[in-house]
């Protein structure tokens, strides 16, 4: 797994260094796809440059990604392992030029992210991950920054409440409502002290992977390209991704390719059911 992980981070950059290109000019379209989200020519050059290189590293492998979203369920539903792409999560952000946004890639296998690539072009930040196979291979979750690399691990949520810190929880910059309103509220009649941080794309994912949050909670609507990458990082650091009944999160289940709501955790011993289920 160790060699395919680093295959993916590769190509990863690759289609960062595409989406760089397009970011620094001094100006780009955008269109409306069907589901009213935005598409630019960032989007479309990091698809080709992933699909292409994920041909060249592993062509046994079908990928499926958020631009080739049309292949359907009477082909995937015979896929037992798949790449998973979001070739620029955050278009949004990319557009509003906040540096906010990734390039995700995941391995799936019987519906779960086993392997996961975020990359993030602007700081040139790498976040990765896999876990440990039933052939004794063990897991490991890093990420790689300034050509530095670093082990990630979900923090000790009890240890940091003991040091009289608040609890930390990330959320979207562009989504609320009133299901988030109740979470936080719970939260705060549990925890007291909640701090919050506001972060755009799989990024807030991240943040729980290198302990510097504990609880994500997402209410309001996602696709499984989201979030298959991050949540495979998430978890070999040592997290959790449940939805709101605290099943794991799973993917290629069924047609819609939309996920549940769902909470991302740091770490998966406290009895966050207690607080919120």
């Amino acid at each position: 797994m160790q060699t395919l992980l680093d295959g993916v981070a590769s190509i990863c950059r690759d289609a960062g260094a595409a989406i760089i290109e397009v970011y620094e000019g001094t100006d780009f379209d955008v269109e409306t796809k069907a589901d009213d989200s935005p598409l630019t020519a960032a989007d479309t050059a990091a698809h080709r440059v992933i699909v292409a290189g994920l041909e060249k590293l592993a062509s046994d492998i079908p990928v499926l990604s958020e631009e080739s979203d049309d292949i359907p369920w009477s082909v995937r539903k015979d896929w037992q392992r798949y790449f998973l792409v979001d070739p620029l999560d955050g278009t949004k952000e990319f557009v509003s030029r906040n540096g906010e946004f990734t390039v995700n890639v995941a391995l799936v296998d019987n519906n779960r992210p086993v392997l996961g690539v975020v990359f993030v072009p602007v700081k040139d930040v790498l976040y990765a991950g896999f876990q440990g196979g039933a052939a004794g291979e063990s897991g490991t979750a890093f990420v790689e920054e300034s050509g530095h690399r670093r082990e990630l691990r979900a923090r000790n949520l009890m240890a940091h409440l003991k040091q009289d810190k608040p609890l930390t929880v990330v959320a979207s910059r562009r989504h609320g409502g009133d299901a988030l309103k109740s979470c936080m509220a719970r939260l705060e009649a549990t925890f007291g002290r909640v701090e919050t941080k506001s972060m755009g794309s799989s990024l807030k994912f991240c943040l729980i992977a290198d302990g510097q949050a504990d609880f994500y909670p997402r209410l309001a609507p996602t696709s499984e390209w989201d979030t298959a990458a991050a949540q495979a990082v998430v978890e070999a650091a040592g997290g959790r991704v449940v939805d709101t009944s605290f099943s794991p999160l799973r993917y290629n289940t069924g047609e819609d390719l939309l996920n549940p709501h769902f909470y991302v955790i740091g770490d998966d011993s406290y009895g966050w059911e207690r607080v919120l289920g």
